[in-house]
């Protein structure tokens, strides 16, 4: 069976820096598209970053385009995060997903996902 687990998070000042990892049993990253959203307390959740080895890419929301790396170990079945230069905005529970549909942020077109990782950024 499919596990994901996210680990990572934790409290940093603004202009610091977070990597999150991410887990993923069960799953061939050469079928699957790997993501990271996040989702803070009123807010709908979004898109962050994704990557798709068959695609040969990665796609970053606008709001951490420069500042979040996504990147991948395929022998460890593993996916990360780097966070650089954080904002207070940045705050959020991060999930990481894994899909079959491809390159996409779009939440709906993942089917596994994570219990999540708390990120908060003070000022």
């Amino acid at each position: 069976q499919v596990q994901m687990v996210e680990s990572g998070g934790g409290l940093v000042q603004a202009g610091g820096s977070l990597r999150l990892s991410c887990t993923a049993s069960s799953l061939s990253f050469a079928d699957y598209a790997m993501a990271w959203f996040r989702q803070a307390p009123g807010k709908e959740r979004e898109g962050v970053a994704t990557i798709y080895s068959r695609s040969g890419g990665t796609y970053y929301a606008d709001s951490v385009k420069g500042r979040f790396t996504i990147s991948q170990d395929i022998a460890k079945n593993t996916v990360y995060l780097q966070m650089n230069s954080l904002k207070p905005e940045d705050t959020a529970m991060y999930y990481c997903a894994a899909g079959a549909s491809g390159l996409t942020l779009s939440p709906r077109r993942y089917n596994y996902w994570g219990q999540g990782t708390q990120v908060t950024v003070s000022t």
